[in-house]
């Protein structure tokens, strides 16, 4: 039996959308000014009423010459109102792909995006959705357009259907897509289902009057980062056809489903525009690639015939991996954080608390400074000859010695792969460093967020976090490290990145009377300054 849904709709009272097009604001019409006026065809001239009074002919003269150029002023400068392009009236919901150049150019300057632009479609299912709330609800709030697309009604486990109102966002039943052929072998036929959301926000919901520029797509496992997904996408024209997102970390990922495609599960960033447009086609691309794996192989696969590529933005993460991602989190990219994925695949990333609260930990620093979230920065304690690598929000590495930067950029490889090559071969889409099977002793001392604190408001925003040492064994350490215990790492809250080349901020280790507790500032970098022990 086919479940219908109802119409897409945001909650009431919670998101108030405008019409994206603002009103045309007319010049008045031309008028003279209060103090003159002009004479009617039955009024006597002003040179008859002249030559039969006794004002001089060069009075005259002037009056009327200062009257002329009076009108050919008032002319010049007020201008009759021209026709906008812009102004529509029953023509709201017209594509805007099919705008010309010259109505584009006139479109005003685009302000800077805001959450209200952006659409999410969110990949779930009856049986995932009741769990996945909490994940959602950490990065969602009311003021996000999102809504959650399910296989059937959600259901508890007692086979009784859970009613609309135990959920905080809208959840929808998809259209039935059972009639669509799916070849791939051992696969998932909801991999259709899921591809034609974007045609179902585009049909179901009025995008014309809810100031729409970009439909993200992922899953119920993705966490995204709202602040830096706005300024990523803000790089780019959200008039002009956009593909947006990353590929998978694993060589072997990418070459079996594709280079060129954005994974899903990382966040699908796609303008208005191309929305449309892949939304008018999307059916016919599934009908051809019935062989493919997953909803993000057709979409791209769509895209590619339309003549689109992707755009990749390292701050995507799909996080094919399993175990301790630990390595990959601490040797983040200067791109901000944007999206996180598959954490019910991977070890708690926090050693000492479980998987959902160890995100819920994360996002705590997150939320205080988003900009700055997991950005490495490397310092050095020359007195005591120790190098200092800092996952800001999330952990700190204390080496013994002198740890050279370009070493320490490359990913401390602590997971296993998704899958496995043919050989048993790792090969990641990035430089890597260590081995899983080294010993624990010899690496370095690391440190987890343990608090953050702020003060101040906006980009004057001062923050203190702090991060205590976890010791998974019984090691002998140097006199050096063997005592620290705590790490307390000062800063400011991190500016916006647009318009500015990315670029990685220094630190520095204060003195300290005690080997207990080590102080760190961070700063942006001086100019030629180089992040070296010595140089």
């Amino acid at each position: 039996m086919e479940v219908t849904s109802p119409p897409l709709s945001p909650p009431t009272s919670k998101i108030k959308f405008q019409n994206h097009f603002p009103s045309t604001r007319e010049s008045p019409p031309l008028s003279p000014t209060p103090h003159s006026t002009f004479p009617s065809s039955s009024s006597p001239s002003i040179l008859s009423m002249a030559a039969g009074s006794h004002i001089s002919r060069l009075p005259l003269f002037l009056f009327v010459l200062s009257f002329i150029s009076f009108f050919l002023l008032y002319n010049n400068f007020h201008p009759p109102p021209l026709t906008s392009p812009l102004r529509h009236s029953s023509d709201t919901s017209r594509d805007l792909s099919t705008f010309s150049t010259s109505s584009s150019l006139l479109l005003p300057s685009s302000p800077s995006l805001s959450v209200r632009h952006v659409l999410f479609g969110i990949a779930s299912s009856s049986r995932s959705i009741i769990h996945r709330i909490p994940l959602i609800s950490l990065w969602w709030d009311p003021s996000v357009r999102l809504f959650v697309f399910v296989d059937s009604p959600p259901r508890t486990r007692s086979k009784r259907r859970i009613e609309e109102n135990r959920f905080p966002f809208p959840v929808l039943v998809s259209a039935n897509a059972s009639h669509f052929p799916y070849t791939f072998k051992r696969g998932l036929r909801s991999g259709i289902r899921v591809a034609r959301i974007v045609k179902e926000l585009i049909e179901r919901t009025d995008i014309s009057k809810k100031e729409v520029r970009w439909i993200v797509l992922g899953d119920d496992d993705t966490v995204f980062i709202p602040t830096n997904l706005l300024e990523t996408l803000d790089k780019y024209d959200w008039r002009q056809w956009h593909y947006i997102g990353s590929r998978s970390e694993m060589w072997s990922q990418n070459n079996d489903h594709g280079f060129d495609m954005a994974y899903g599960g990382g966040g699908i960033a796609i303008s208005l525009p191309l929305a449309k447009v892949l939304a008018r086609n999307i059916d016919t691309c599934i009908k051809r690639y019935h062989y493919l794996f997953g909803s993000d192989g057709r979409i791209s696969a769509c895209l590619a015939e339309l003549g689109v590529q992707l755009t990749h933005e390292p701050g995507f993460h799909q996080i094919d991996m399993h175990g301790d991602i630990s390595g990959l989190l601490s040797s983040h990219p200067l791109n901000p954080l944007v999206s996180l994925h598959h954490f019910d695949q991977v070890d708690p990333i926090f050693p000492f608390l479980n998987r959902s609260a160890s995100v819920a930990h994360l996002m705590s620093s997150v939320m205080r400074d988003p900009r700055r979230a997991l950005q490495k920065m490397v310092c050095y304690d020359r007195p005591r000859n120790r190098t200092v690598s800092i996952a800001w929000g999330y952990s700190i590495s204390v080496f013994e010695g002198n740890k050279l930067l370009l070493d320490l950029l490359a990913v401390d490889k602590t997971f296993w792969p998704w899958v496995r090559g043919s050989n048993g071969e790792e090969i990641y889409m990035f430089n890597t460093r260590g081995s899983r099977r080294r010993d624990k002793c010899k690496d370095p001392a690391v440190f987890y967020l343990k608090n953050i604190v702020s003060s101040g408001s906006g980009d004057k925003t001062r923050i203190e976090s702090t991060y205590s040492r976890y010791m998974p064994g019984w090691c002998l350490w140097t006199a050096s490290v063997k005592n620290l215990r705590l790490i307390s790492v000062r800063s400011q809250r991190l500016e916006r990145f647009k318009d500015k080349p990315l670029r990685r901020h220094c630190c520095d280790v204060l003195p300290s009377s005690t080997e207990y507790k080590m102080k760190v500032d961070i700063r942006e970098c001086k100019e030629g300054e180089l992040v070296a022990m010595y140089t």
